[in-house]
């Protein structure tokens, strides 16, 4: 009895793999919840279902955990959207997912890997300084001209 309780309580692994335009409705609720700006679920749909976009999310069990989405124009990348449920942050899980997807793009020939995070942002700056990622540019009052919140353009060579 206690081996079946075990296995019922027991915190689920993550299971990493490919992402399409069937988890639009979850990653838009994700999205959602991450973001000020959310993507629609047909916003997802449409760059989900895009051949030149790779994306990748983290189940655990039935739920989303995380995803990764990305834009190729070999031998580049940009990031697009990164995003981990709220009781996963902090636990390795955008580490995890950030890596396996690194290493898909590299393996479909992409070089170099470019994305955008806010500065104040300092979660996601610290995931991507430990992916490797190193600073290149900065966009002045990209997010929100109110605030004046820069974005810091990032980059990480995979060759």
């Amino acid at each position: 009895m206690s081996h079946i309780a075990s296995r019922l309580f027991a915190r689920r692994a993550p299971v990493v793999g490919p992402a399409g335009p069937v988890d639009a409705q979850a990653c838009a609720a994700l999205h959602a919840r991450s973001f000020h700006r959310a993507w629609s679920e047909g916003e997802f749909e449409a760059l989900l279902s895009r051949s030149n976009v790779v994306a990748h999310r983290a189940m655990v069990g039935r739920a989303l955990g995380g995803f990764v989405l990305s834009r190729m124009v070999p031998p580049e990348a940009e990031i697009l959207s990164i995003a981990v449920a709220p009781s996963r942050r902090g636990k390795g899980l955008a580490g995890q997912l950030l890596q396996f997807h690194l290493r898909r793009l590299a393996a479909l020939g992409v070089g170099a890997v470019f994305l955008e995070v806010g500065e104040e942002n300092m979660p996601a700056r610290q995931l991507y300084r430990r992916a490797g990622f190193h600073e290149v540019g900065r966009r002045e009052a990209y997010y929100s001209a109110e605030k004046g919140s820069a974005a810091l353009v990032l980059r990480r060579d995979l060759t």
